[in-house]
């Protein structure tokens, strides 16, 4: 496979500038969405520890795809993330989300799907929920799934298995479940960090490039009192 060598880095300051010349053209709930992630981002590179940075992070990750769902009722978490998935990859005409996987695949993917710490069913394990045959099969098997989606050119599926790894480590953050700047889990936060700085830029440039793709509506919309 060729691979090109695309620089990865888009800023705050660019996207922000672009949403500004833009925003009067867009639907208001891509004009809503596109803000708040932006302002997300902005306090994510402001910030100086991996913890916080990778929390804020995943929050404007989660102001970019969260949308309201008709009729009341929200689908399943990873069913709702996945057709978003889906959606930034039919729109990526420039294919960079599968080039920023490839440049990111042999450093902070490559780790974070090697570390057992970050993978749900090895902890499902430890409570006793699982045997431990299972989630080192589960752990093998979601490896291989992997390997098999980048080298078949599925950036969704490859997207999907690297980002349920860092939604493990984004619950152990939010629910307690670590301790702030501990030695334990410097490792697979700052891989997590590191991937998720290149790829939520990205992704609010493809809902800047798409405009008349039908988003949906802001998730908690701006309401006057």
């Amino acid at each position: 496979m060729l691979h090109g060598s695309c620089n990865m880095s888009i800023t705050y300051a660019e996207l922000k500038a672009r949403q500004r010349a833009e925003r009067d053209n867009h639907s208001d709930g891509l004009a809503l969405r596109v803000h708040r992630a932006l302002s997300w981002l902005d306090r994510a590179e402001q910030c100086k520890d991996v913890d916080g940075r990778t929390l804020f992070l995943w929050v404007a990750l989660n102001a970019a795809y969260a949308n309201e769902i008709s009729g009341g009722e929200r689908p399943n978490e990873k069913q709702a993330f996945t057709k978003f998935l889906e959606k930034l990859v039919q729109l990526d005409s420039g294919d960079v989300l599968y080039e920023l996987i490839w440049s990111e695949f042999s450093s902070s993917i490559r780790a974070l799907l090697n570390n057992k710490f970050v993978f749900e069913p090895f902890w499902e394990y430890q409570r006793g929920n699982i045997s431990e045959e299972r989630w080192k099969t589960s752990f093998d098997s979601a490896k291989v799934a992997a390997n098999h989606a980048l080298a078949e050119h599925r950036t969704a599926d490859a997207l999907s298995i690297a980002l349920s790894r860092m939604y493990t480590l984004r619950n152990q953050l939010v629910h307690g479940g670590a301790t702030w700047n501990s030695k334990v889990n410097r490792e697979q936060l700052r891989d997590c960090s590191a991937f998720l700085g290149k790829l939520v830029p990205h992704v609010i440039k493809l809902m800047l490039d798409n405009p008349n793709t039908l988003w949906g509506d802001a998730i908690y919309p701006v309401v006057e009192s």
